[in-house]
C-alpha cells in the first residue's frame, strides 16, 4: 500500500440476525414482527423489544429481497394510449402519489391500436408487474396479461373488471343545456376518430340532448385528435348551406382547430360562431378567447384508480366509481346571431 492509500473500512448493515440477538428473540420472530404479522403470534412486549432494537441498529429490511419471497415486485403498470396527450400526465400524477404512499412505483407504457399482444409491451410478462391500471382501453385488451389484477381507467362499466369513469354523458348534456339556454339550435358536432368508449358516450349523450330541443339538428364529422384534422373537419361542417352556429368538439386540441377553420372562414368567436371543448387541459386557456369545456378530474382519476387496484391487490372487490366533471363557461360560447340561426 502507497503512503497515499488510505483504507476504507466496509461498511456492514445490520441483518435480521443482529436484531434477533440484540432483542434476544429468534430471526423468525424479527421476521414475523418487522412483517407486520406478529399479533396474536408474539406478545406486545416482544415486539416492542424488536422494533427498539431495530431502531437502536439502524435496521432496514431489504425490500428487494422480501419482494422476491412474497413474489411481487410493488410495481403497477399505468397503460395509456399515448403519452403526447396533455391529459394523461395528471393521471400518472394521482396514480403515482397514492401508490408511493403504500411502497409501490407506477411505470408507464402506451399500447398501440394495432398490439398483437405481450411481445408489444415492454412489459408484456405477467411476472415484471403486480397489476394494471388501463386508460381508455378495451376490456378484452386485459386478456394478453394472462389474468393480472387490473382496474380499467375511462373506460366504461364493465362486470369483470373494476372500473373508475368520468361521468362523461353528463359533461356533454351539460354543455348542450348551456348551449340551448344560449339559443342554439344548430350544433355541429367535431368528433374524434377513435372508437374508445369515453367517445362513444359523449357522442350518443349529445345526439339525444340535441333530438330533444324544438328545432335541433345536429351535423358530425370526425377527425384525428390533432389540429390540423380538426381544422379540416370544422371547414367542412362550416361550408354546409345550413351551418351550425355552434362546433361541440370532443378534446380542447379539437376545439384549437376549430378555432383555425373560424379563421380562415372569417368567423368570429364566439359572436358568429360558439366552440367548446373537452378535457380543459392548460390549452383551454391559452386560446382566445379562452375555451368553454367539461372539467375532467384527470389527476383524481389516478389517484381513485390506484386506490380501487390496492384494495384489490389486497384482496377486495372495489365497487365501480364515476368522477363527475365540471362544466367551465368561458368566453367562447355566446347567444347565435339572428342571421345565422
Amino acid at each position: 500500500m502507497s503512503a497515499r492509500e488510505v483504507p476504507v473500512p466496509a461498511i456492514s448493515r445490520p441483518t435480521s440476525k443482529d436484531v434477533a440477538q440484540e432483542a434476544g428473540v429468534s430471526q423468525s420472530t424479527v421476521s414475523l414482527v418487522l412483517g407486520g404479522k406478529w399479533s396474536g403470534r408474539v406478545s406486545p412486549a416482544t415486539a416492542r423489544s424488536v422494533r427498539d432494537a431495530a431502531e437502536r441498529l439502524g435496521y432496514r429490511p431489504n425490500q428487494a429481497a422480501r419482494n422476491l419471497r412474497l413474489g411481487t415486485t410493488r410495481t403497477v403498470l399505468l397503460m395509456v394510449p399515448t403519452l403526447t396527450a396533455p391529459f394523461f400526465g395528471p393521471v400518472y400524477t394521482g396514480a403515482a402519489r397514492v401508490a408511493a404512499r403504500h411502497g409501490f412505483g407506477v411505470v408507464v407504457s402506451t399500447w398501440p391500436d394495432d398490439a398483437q399482444g405481450p411481445a408489444d409491451s415492454p412489459f408484456g410478462s405477467d411476472e415484471a408487474i403486480d397489476g394494471i391500471l388501463a386508460s381508455s382501453l378495451a376490456p378484452d385488451a386485459l386478456a394478453r396479461f394472462r389474468g393480472t389484477p387490473a382496474v380499467m381507467l375511462d373506460s366504461g362499466p364493465d362486470g369483470a373488471v373494476p372500473t373508475v369513469d368520468f361521468g362523461v354523458a353528463d359533461g356533454m348534456r351539460a354543455i348542450a343545456r348551456h348551449l340551448a339556454g344560449l339559443g342554439h339550435r344548430r350544433f355541429g358536432h367535431v368528433a374524434a376518430a377513435v372508437d374508445q368508449w369515453t367517445f362513444r358516450a359523449r357522442a350518443a349523450a349529445l345526439a339525444t340532448a340535441v333530438a330533444a330541443l324544438p328545432g335541433g339538428a345536429l351535423a358530425r364529422d370526425s377527425c384525428a385528435i390533432d389540429v390540423a384534422a380538426a381544422k379540416d373537419a370544422a371547414v367542412r361542417l362550416l361550408s354546409a348551406p345550413h351551418p351550425p352556429t355552434v362546433l361541440v368538439c370532443d378534446d380542447d386540441l379539437i376545439a384549437a382547430g376549430a378555432y383555425k377553420a373560424a379563421r380562415a372562414l372569417g368567423l368570429d368567436v364566439p359572436s358568429e360562431l360558439s366552440v367548446t371543448g373537452f378535457d380543459d387541459v392548460l390549452l383551454a386557456t391559452a386560446l382566445e378567447p379562452e375555451l368553454t369545456t367539461v372539467r375532467l378530474p384527470a389527476e383524481e382519476l389516478g389517484a381513485q384508480g390506484m386506490t380501487a387496484l390496492l384494495d384489490l391487490l389486497a384482496g377486495g372487490r372495489p365497487a365501480p366509481r364515476v368522477l363527475p366533471g365540471e362544466l367551465i363557461v368561458r368566453d367562447s360560447t355566446a347567444p347565435p346571431r339572428n342571421r345565422r340561426v
